[in-house]
């Protein structure tokens, strides 16, 4: 929709005039996120400095029916910051101030625009953790995090963003702003509104404040790697390392594909024989992350491995997670599109699910590779393809059904930690079936009466 002279006008009022961008060339670079094959301008882009503005600015979509999509970084990987019915794009990154950390009481205030890795980095120089560690954490913001619920390679330890957000401020699309939860880690007052917008993508509220936990920063830590002839066998080593009783702070794994991309891409020493590398690491005392590598090496051995090395030093154990971090870029060089996506299954499934991931990418003639998340069963497959390939787009549309209906077949679900957004909507319903998706619309109505808050998302 084209907003008239009289709505942007409003919009400078509010923010600055400096603040709104509207013509084609602007607003141009913002048609997309990290999401590929999805495309959609808005109308106009506004950067609000304060709650008052977003508020603002919400009151006037409201009361003149024009959609917003809120939008952080723009790295989310599900297409959630696309404006698909074009509007207004409010982009919060000018809102990235860290306002307290409470050494006292373990939580760390901050606006939505404020990185992952800068959070994370004043909760360090305070000696505290900020557990939450997505792969994109140098431009993913704190608010965007918690709008997609963000997972990470700690994940297995420590859980996810939800596990570790304690209180919001939001502005519901009426203008109306609202906190939620607060500074206390327990809490149960009512119903749990602080989790239900935890993951919500920005269809309920516009997040302007978040109160985070955070932990006392581990002593050490350390990684060692395990490569296995076969995923099969890999994942039976997981299996021996949780069943152990080890919980490790990281076990990520890659398969052939990415193992080959990864070397080719960073000349990291990996071994290029191997059917799978395992990637295992803790943190915690020296004496206990010393004792669990052993004992994780040594259960990967019995497993078969191919070869296990723990890192000796921190520059070692840095290069080995540097193996697992770029996998992404790795794969982005073997062609001119990179699609990734992710599903969870049960972690006994793993190995099976990336066999049917094998078996759909021969039969749509894809090269996917296949890494992820071992301990919790969340793999990312990447299908590398060539944009000037007319039929590309619709192969790889074709296998990703197909993966996620495999991973529903195998008591899984479509998304782990990426979000629904525009690219996993067609297949929610799949997963939660009518009735959920009738009572997550009826919720949007409560929150949306006017339906303005990233229309055709989910609830929509």
């Amino acid at each position: 929709m084209a907003l008239d002279a009289g709505v942007l006008t409003e919009l400078e009022s509010i923010v600055g005039r400096e603040h709104v961008r509207h013509e084609q060339g602007e607003v141009a670079p913002y048609a997309r996120d990290a999401t590929p094959l999805f495309s959609s301008p808005p109308d106009a882009v506004v950067f609000p400095a304060r709650t008052e503005e977003v508020a603002a600015v919400l009151r006037l979509a409201t009361a003149r029916r024009i959609p917003v999509v809120p939008r952080g970084a723009g790295s989310n990987l599900c297409a959630a910051t696309v404006p698909l019915q074009g509007g207004i794009l409010l982009v919060l990154t000018r809102m990235d101030r860290v306002l307290e950390i409470s050494t006292e009481e373990l939580l760390v205030r901050a606006e939505p625009g404020a990185t992952t890795a800068t959070v994370a980095e004043a909760a360090a120089a305070q000696g505290l953790l900020f557990a939450p560690d997505p792969g994109s954490r140098t431009v993913s913001t704190v608010g965007g995090n918690v709008a997609t619920c963000a997972g990470g390679l700690r994940g297995l330890k420590y859980g996810v963003t939800r596990n570790y957000v304690l209180g919001l401020e939001v502005v519901l699309p009426t203008g109306e702003v609202i906190r939620t939860g607060g500074r206390l880690w327990k809490d149960v007052a009512g119903y749990d509104l602080t989790r239900l917008l935890t993951g919500s993508e920005g269809t309920l509220g516009v997040i302007t404040e978040v109160t985070l936990a955070l932990l006392p920063m581990p002593a050490t830590a350390s990684t060692g790697v395990a490569y296995f002839s076969s995923l099969a066998e890999a994942g039976r080593a997981v299996t021996q390392v949780l069943a152990h009783g080890v919980v490790p702070a990281t076990l990520e794994f890659l398969d052939r594909t990415c193992i080959g991309a990864v070397e080719d891409y960073a000349r990291l020493g990996l071994r290029g024989d191997a059917g799978a590398l395992l990637l295992f690491g803790d943190d915690g005392e020296p004496d206990a992350v010393e004792r669990n590598l052993t004992r994780m090496g040594e259960l990967c051995a019995d497993e078969g491995a191919l070869e296990v090395t723990v890192a000796k030093e921190i520059a070692q154990s840095e290069a080995l997670l540097a193996a697992r971090r770029c996998a992404l870029p790795a794969l982005s060089r073997l062609d001119t599109l990179t699609v990734l996506e992710d599903v969870t299954v049960p972690r006994p499934r793993l190995a099976e699910m990336v066999d049917r991931i094998e078996a759909v990418a021969a039969r749509h003639d894809l090269l996917i590779g296949t890494f992820g998340h071992a301990g919790d069963g969340n793999l990312h497959p990447t299908a590398v393809v060539d944009v000037r390939d007319p039929a590309a787009a619709d192969r790889t549309h074709a296998a990703f059904a197909e993966i996620f209906a495999a991973a529903l077949e195998l008591d899984g679900t479509i998304t782990g930690e990426h979000g629904v957004g525009a690219a996993k909507l067609p297949y929610l319903r799949d997963r939660l079936g009518d009735d959920q998706m009738a009572l997550l619309r009826r919720i949007k109505t409560a929150f949306d009466p006017a339906g303005i808050l990233n229309p055709g998302k989910t609830g929509s």
